[in-house]
């Protein structure tokens, strides 16, 4: 698996449109066949804060994930939202192995 956490931080103005453009985003998402999970998180002492949570089958099943329309579409409705650039770190699960996974 290869896990990417993506941080988020919106403007305070922005936060529902924020959660409706990404939670459509998510729905998507999911029914890509490279994408195990995608959660979507808010910080519960700063709302406008956010991290996806994005587990992929393989290293290159996210460059698959940013060809698809409803990440481009995604990707331009939050673009002015952003209170600061967005930032990203990747992982590699540790345990569960791969065995363990659905």
């Amino acid at each position: 698996m290869f896990i990417v956490h993506v941080f988020v931080h919106v403007k305070e103005n922005a936060i529902e449109a924020f959660k409706a453009a990404t939670l459509e985003n998510a729905r998507n998402s999911v029914q890509e066949p490279g994408i195990a999970r995608f959660d979507v998180i808010q910080q519960r002492d700063d709302p406008a804060k956010f991290v996806l949570v994005e587990v992929y089958r393989t290293s290159e099943d996210p460059a698959e994930h940013k060809k698809t329309a409803h990440y481009a579409q995604w990707r331009d409705a939050v673009a002015e939202m952003m209170a600061e650039p967005r930032s990203s770190i990747k992982y590699a699960n540790v345990f569960p192995d791969e065995a363990g996974w659905d």
